[in-house]
């Protein structure tokens, strides 16, 4: 269901609970500032007006503790390993909806009922064919080209192609722009990776499904006919809704800061796939296949794991812990189920990087350190493991996360620009240059 006006009906009002003093001891001046609470979650600290009354703001690198917006989408306890979407709980949502159910849910603020799911399929469905012209852009890149770079590219240049869909004030438009967005980015995906292996561009098929599709425009070639595998079009549907959102993170917060200028969406969404490109962010699963590289066999397992727990070596253990979850990742339990269930589809079982991957999951949850750290396997630890396992090269491994999160993008973008307290994004600093000197004529210097 939604408002007249658009927003999800469940959208919980930010109260004021209080008030908290702040006293300058240079001044001795107090100044009083909001004490705020959403629906669940840390309180907050209005600090809007502490510039104006103090002169002072704060200090914050990397945002930890600054709420940037209200949102109504994901909530993340990192302490209890939660991760609600829109109020439903991420392992209820993976065993029990399609993406694209998760989608809806995104997008509109509730599940679908069966016809809203229909349409919203057929809508999707209908989308994801992307204009012909688009694909001379692939030629431009060299073959070698990253598919991220790739990915940039096309996807901002669907502006260009879509002038009925950037006009960001007209509800109907944003709705228009956020469907074309989640279609086409799966048949754009797979363009990339059919580019660089030097394979003919694949169609998509109106006969199946979402992941399905995918999966068939990526692999499948025009010489054969190419079955989908109902497990694996599975397991891909489970990556997809496990990173389809996660509240604000770099890439999400890149998008809502380009969309705050009322920049156009394809524009915004270029904006988060290179945020999620760096390894700290989208990287990490690909970083999980490096790793697991350079170990190189189950014997030097014992070696790295010392190396990990010195705190003077560089190394580290990639896909195990996460800067947000001090508990178990609730992601990583459904993907490791997930994982063994396409290791045995396929049946791999001596493949050389898997065996020390499920060796190193074993130690870190059963050695101490680990346990005690809580460093155990999150989320790309395992669904690494599962997309090499399903034949994709690790340069793709990035595109996968953008494709599933282009709806949680699209999302918050959404809710950012129907926000009526939405302004464009000016972070202050601290400034430690140099605070003024005479200028010196050319010829004066030296």
């Amino acid at each position: 269901m939604e408002s007249s006006k658009g927003r999800p009906v469940w959208h919980g009002e930010v109260k004021q609970v209080g008030t908290i003093t702040v006293t300058d001891d240079t001044t001795g001046k107090t100044v009083k500032l909001p004490l705020l609470e959403g629906e669940t979650g840390p309180r907050a600290i209005d600090v809007r007006k502490l510039y104006a009354e103090t002169g002072y703001f704060t200090f914050d690198p990397g945002f930890t503790s600054t709420a940037s917006c209200e949102s109504a989408i994901t909530y993340i306890d990192g302490d209890e390993g939660i991760l609600l979407h829109r109020g439903y709980a991420i392992q209820d949502l993976a065993e029990n909806c399609d993406y694209l159910e998760v989608c809806h849910l995104l997008l509109r603020g509730e599940l679908p009922d069966p016809q809203q799911k229909e349409e919203f399929e057929r809508t999707i469905t209908y989308h994801t064919m992307v204009h012909e012209q688009l694909s001379r852009f692939y030629s431009g890149f060299r073959r070698d080209a990253h598919p991220m770079a790739v990915m940039c590219g096309v996807t901002g240049a669907l502006s260009a192609f879509y002038h009925d869909s950037t006009d960001i004030l007209d509800p109907r438009q944003r709705m228009i722009a956020a469907h074309r967005l989640i279609a086409k980015m799966p048949t754009m995906a797979a363009m990339a990776y059919k580019y660089s292996v030097g394979q003919p561009f694949m169609y998509p098929r109106n006969d199946l499904n979402y992941a399905e599709n995918f999966l068939y425009m990526t692999f499948g070639t025009p010489c054969e006919t190419w079955k989908v595998d109902p497990v694996l079009a599975r397991a891909m549907d489970k990556i997809f809704i496990l990173h389809a959102d996660h509240e604000q993170n770099a890439s999400t917060s890149t998008v809502r800061l380009a969309g705050s200028s009322h920049a156009n969406p394809f524009a915004c969404i270029a904006s988060g796939i290179a945020a999620l490109w760096g390894p700290a962010h989208g990287g990490a699963n690909e970083a999980v296949l490096l790793m697991l590289e350079q170990i190189g066999s189950v014997e030097r397992i014992p070696e790295f794991i010392k190396r990990a727990k010195d705190k003077n070596d560089p190394f580290r253990l990639m896909g195990f812990g996460h800067r947000v979850y001090k508990n178990y990742d609730p992601r990583a339990k459904i993907m490791r189920q997930t994982c063994y269930e396409v290791l045995d589809v396929l049946g791999i079982k001596d493949e050389p990087h898997l065996a020390i991957a499920m060796e190193l999951e074993k130690i870190a949850l059963e050695d101490p350190y680990f346990v005690e750290k809580k460093l155990y396997p999150n989320v790309d630890f395992y669904s690494g493991i599962i997309l090499k396992a399903m034949g994709f090269p690790t340069s793709m491994f990035t595109v996968l996360f953008a494709l599933a999160r282009t709806v949680g993008w699209i999302s918050q973008w959404q809710e950012m620009i129907e926000d009526p307290q939405q302004k464009i994004g000016r972070p202050r600093q601290l400034y430690t240059g140099n605070p003024g000197r005479p200028f010196v004529p050319l010829n004066k210097r030296g």
